[in-house]
């Protein structure tokens, strides 16, 4: 349930290249005000000159703007609610980490592909949560459950929140609470370049940024409202240069016309660009393309001219662990992409490691 404060405008077009995300609407729960981050967030919503509307809850927001489901979707995308992460038990994140620490849900960027589109359902809209301490006491506590073991966090699970790091400054809180845990880690991945806010946090080695990169065919394509392929990159020599642990994630993995190509320029230009220092600990993880049934329907629903090749007569059905599978490029051409983009890794990183391919 919610009630109106001020109406929404009508959604911008267009890509924001230098900009970071300012959404079109947020939502605030009353309660979040009585925090120092949802009061601070409240006034820059004032400044910015944002409309605002009061909920009840974040997971509830039934009232967004829009004549059909395609348009409420696209407003949902530009919607920030501001709320509290009243579930502290974190969810695993396997293999990436031991768990998943929650200070965002939603993203705004709109890759035709992401697992998000259904995991997130009818609440596409990005949430953050302000009760950052109490988040970092339940880590603790997890820490201290596994210590003298050491506990690694994903903070990217359903969110991008380096694209939010401007608005809640939470990465940077989150950074530097791990870089004073003898035994935690945090990780977590990104499409966009705004870490300027990071590169002086005190995190210590502790944190690992990985970068999410592909062909430009890709980025262009299936990847709009993230940064461009330079900028990701950009981003990724910066952080290497501050200390932090830094890594890339190529995914999904596409074939497309010209994808030894797109990849063999993408490879060589993260090696023209990372400094040499950052390479003995330089991480790759690949993931080749695939969704599932439910997937496909609601990216056609929601991006009707996508030129996202979902053919289940050429893919490959690979069963998962919950009992739904996924189509998945078949073994020949799995493994070409595998082979090369290996090879060209191993070329250019010869002292990197390839966490995995899947």
């Amino acid at each position: 349930m919610t009630t109106a404060t001020t109406e929404p405008k009508a959604p911008k077009s267009g890509r924001r290249d230098d900009l970071s995300f300012v959404p079109e609407l947020v939502y605030f729960e009353p309660n979040a005000l009585n925090y120092p981050k949802g009061e601070r967030i409240f006034e820059w919503v004032k400044r910015q000159g944002i409309p605002f509307r009061m909920t009840t809850s974040h997971n509830r927001i039934t009232d967004l703007p829009g004549d059909s489901e395609l348009e409420q979707y696209k407003i949902a995308k530009r919607t920030l609610v501001v709320g509290l992460r009243k579930t502290l038990k974190f969810d695993t994140s396997k293999p990436s980490a031991e768990y998943a620490i929650p200070i965002a849900t939603g993203c705004m960027g709109h890759c035709h592909y992401c697992y998000l589109q259904t995991t997130l359902g009818a609440k596409p809209y990005i949430r953050v949560y302000v009760n950052i301490d109490e988040i970092m006491e339940a880590a603790q506590r997890y820490i201290d459950e596994r210590s003298p073991e050491i506990t690694r966090f994903e903070a990217a699970c359903t969110s991008d929140p380096v694209g939010l790091e401007p608005i809640t400054g939470s990465l940077r809180e989150l950074i530097e609470f791990m870089g004073e845990q003898k035994f935690g880690r945090l990780r977590f991945v990104t499409k966009f370049h705004h870490v300027d806010s990071l590169l002086d946090a005190a995190h210590k080695g502790h944190t690992r940024i990985r970068f999410s990169v592909n062909s430009k065919y890709v980025i262009k394509h299936f990847e709009p409202s993230t940064s461009r392929f330079e900028q990701r990159i950009e981003a990724a020599a910066k952080v290497a240069k501050a200390g932090y642990p830094t890594g890339f994630i190529i995914a999904p993995i596409i074939w497309h016309e010209g994808w030894e190509e797109g990849y063999a320029e993408l490879l060589a230009a993260l090696d023209k660009a990372m400094p040499q220092d950052a390479r003995h600990d330089l991480t790759f993880e690949l993931i080749q393309h695939r969704f599932t049934k439910t997937a496909k329907n609601v990216i056609e629903r929601r991006y009707p001219k996508t030129k996202l090749e979902m053919d289940m007569e050429k893919r490959k059905y690979k069963w998962g662990r919950w009992g739904q599978g996924k189509y998945v490029y078949p073994d020949e051409q799995a493994h070409a992409l595998r082979m090369f983009i290996s090879e060209r890794i191993f070329d250019h990183f010869p002292d990197s490691k390839i966490e995995y391919f899947t």
